[in-house]
C-alpha cells in the first residue's frame, strides 16, 4: 500500500455488474451474485488492514423487488450462504455486521439469520461492515420523518438531529462512494448522506473488483481536494 494514500473513515459500494460478469461467461445471472457475494471477504479484509473504520454494500435496494421471483429467491440464498460461512470469520477478524434497511418484508428465516449474525458479531470493533438491505435513499428518509414522529417531534430540527432517525445514525457519512460497471448514478442509495461524499466510478464489473482496483480507487480519492464548501487553504 502506498504510504502517502489518504484513508477513508468509511467507503460505500454500490456493487452493479454481477448479471454482466455472469453474461461474459455465458453463466446463469445467479453466478454473477454468487461471485459478487465471495468477492466481499476480500474487500472487506483489506479495508480493515488498511484502517478503514466502516463500509456499506449496496445489496438489495428496495426497486430490486421488481427483479424475477426466481432471481430474488436466489439472490436471498446466496447471501444466507454466505453469513452462515462468514459470520465465524467476522468474529476472528473483528468485523461487525450492520444491516441498514427494512427487513421485515423478508422471510422470517432469512430474517432470524440476519439477527444471529449481527448479534454474534455485536462486540466487533475492527470495522463496522454495513450491508443495506431492502434499502433506498428516499426510503431511509422516509424512515427516519416516520421514527421521528413516533418520538414526538413536531417542532424545528436541525440536519444533526435528523439524521439521528436515519438507518445510518452514529456513524460517519461516507467520505468515499465506489460505483463499479462503468454506470454513473447513484440509484437512490444515500441520499442524504452523501451530501459531500466523493464519488469514484469504474468499468470494472464488481466481481472483478479486487485489492488492485480499491488501491486505485484510494489514490483518485487522495487527490481530491475536499473542501465541504469552504475555500481551498493557501
Amino acid at each position: 500500500m502506498d504510504t502517502q494514500m489518504k484513508i477513508p473513515q468509511h467507503v460505500a459500494f454500490i456493487m452493479d455488474g454481477n448479471g454482466r460478469w455472469a453474461k461474459k461467461r455465458f453463466l446463469p445471472r445467479t453466478l454473477g451474485h454468487k461471485a459478487g457475494t465471495e468477492n466481499l471477504r476480500k474487500i472487506i479484509t483489506y479495508a480493515k488492514d488498511i484502517g478503514i473504520s466502516y463500509v456499506t454494500f449496496y445489496a438489495f435496494s428496495t426497486e430490486n423487488w421488481k427483479r424475477p421471483a426466481e432471481e430474488i429467491s436466489a439472490l436471498m440464498d446466496i447471501l444466507l450462504t454466505y453469513l452462515r460461512a462468514e459470520t465465524k470469520n467476522f468474529v476472528k477478524e473483528g468485523a461487525r455486521l450492520n444491516i441498514l434497511g427494512d427487513l421485515s418484508d423478508f422471510a422470517e428465516e432469512f430474517q432470524n439469520e440476519i439477527n444471529n449474525s449481527v448479534q454474534l458479531t455485536k462486540n466487533c470493533d475492527r470495522i463496522i461492515v454495513n450491508i443495506a438491505l431492502n434499502y433506498s435513499g428516499r426510503s431511509d428518509i422516509i424512515h427516519g420523518i416516520n421514527e421521528m414522529l413516533k418520538n414526538g417531534t413536531v417542532e424545528s430540527i436541525t440536519e444533526n438531529d435528523f439524521s439521528k432517525y436515519l438507518y445510518t445514525k452514529d456513524m460517519p457519512e461516507p467520505d468515499l462512494l465506489i460505483r463499479t460497471s462503468g454506470e454513473l448514478r447513484i440509484s437512490n442509495f444515500f441520499l442524504w448522506q452523501l451530501a459531500y461524499s466523493e464519488l469514484y466510478f469504474t468499468d470494472v464489473l464488481w466481481p472483478d473488483f479486487n485489492e488492485k482496483e480499491f488501491e486505485k480507487a484510494l489514490k483518485n480519492f487522495t487527490q481530491r481536494d475536499r473542501r465541504f464548501g469552504g475555500l481551498k487553504d493557501d
